[in-house]
């Protein structure tokens, strides 16, 4: 068999995982995944309904199974095996409680249809890998909140929750959820509060209790990162001057709070943001590697910064006053 057919072979049995996984799929979504021509693709579907598998669609529409069609097995390479143990290792880790439960019966059912050689492979190697996570875990007051989160995004149904607020107040609100992230090892959801009649996001550990309604949404929403990166709060402009020997340990923290240019210059590297958390957030981080930066603008940061460090000193010395 020549490299031409294995090629075909390879990529014939991919498009049938595809049709398996998916709902409908479409002719130029696979054209554009395998690099091929949209007419090859006619080509192989073709030669899958020849083999009996019953397809419904057509060109230009897309294409799935019949509805209630068995197929045997997947079988997995030996590569994707290796990745299935590396996933199990983080989602140990990392996975909200409420997922992970779901997470372990789903690699049960993969573990089951292994060959017998890959389930030893398994066995000799996911003992090897760990990951190490120093961040304490957040606990939550009801079991299977992200999976509730989450059907209510795909349904487009509005939430109704008790949620508790940084500064201990409890309100109930109505809210349409565009989707979940983990960020700083907390899980939150981006969301439109019908209260606020704007976006905002809620930290998940903080919902007190929550409900599934029966009310649509009342708008059509886009990807989540659309509104993360787009927020609607009055934003403010920050430059920063800061030690290049320290950048590296902002990598990750310095696009949370708004980075949005970074250039080198002889005396360091200037960063500009653009922040909602001018009067909180923002100095309070500042304050952690302040001794290594410049605030260049604006002037309400370089007064809120300076107020932030008297309380502190002064809490300290009353502190020590009283020992």
């Amino acid at each position: 068999m020549n490299d031409h057919y294995l090629k075909k072979l390879d990529r014939v049995t991919a498009i049938l995982t595809q049709l398996q996984s998916k709902p409908l799929v479409r002719a130029q979504d696979l054209a554009e995944k395998f690099d091929v021509s949209v007419r090859t693709i006619y080509r192989d579907i073709k030669t899958l309904e020849n083999a009996g598998i019953p397809i419904i669609g057509e060109a230009g529409s897309g294409y799935s199974l019949m509805d209630g069609y068995k197929l045997p097995p997947v079988m997995f390479t030996k590569e994707e095996v290796l990745s299935f143990i590396t996933a199990e290792k983080l989602m140990q880790k990392f996975s909200h409680q409420s997922l992970g439960s779901h997470y372990r019966t789903a690699m049960e059912k993969v573990r089951s249809v292994l060959k017998y050689s890959d389930k030893n492979l398994i066995q000799n190697i996911e003992k090897q890998i760990d990951v190490f996570n120093y961040h304490p875990e957040t606990e939550d007051h009801i079991k299977d909140i992200l999976p509730i989160i989450l059907e209510s995004i795909a349904e487009k149904r509005q939430l109704t929750m008790e949620y508790k607020t940084n500064e201990g107040s409890v309100s109930m609100r109505t809210i349409e959820a565009v989707g979940v992230f983990f960020e700083f090892n907390y899980w939150y959801i981006m969301a439109f509060c019908t209260l606020r009649n704007d976006f905002r996001q809620f930290r998940v550990d903080r919902i007190l209790q929550i409900f599934k309604t029966q009310n649509p949404f009342l708008q059509e929403y886009g990807q989540i990162n659309d509104y993360r990166q787009n927020g609607n709060g009055n934003k403010t402009i920050v430059k920063l001057l800061v030690e290049k020997k320290i950048i590296n340990h902002l990598s990750n923290s310095k696009k949370y709070y708004g980075l949005i240019d970074e250039k080198e210059t002889d005396e360091g590297m200037e960063l500009t943001f653009e922040t909602e958390w001018i009067n909180d957030g923002f100095p309070r981080w500042l304050i952690t590697f302040a001794d290594y930066a410049t605030i260049l603008e604006p002037e309400i940061l370089k007064t809120r910064l300076n107020e932030l460090l008297t309380d502190i000193s002064a809490k300290h010395q009353k502190t020590s006053a009283n020992r």
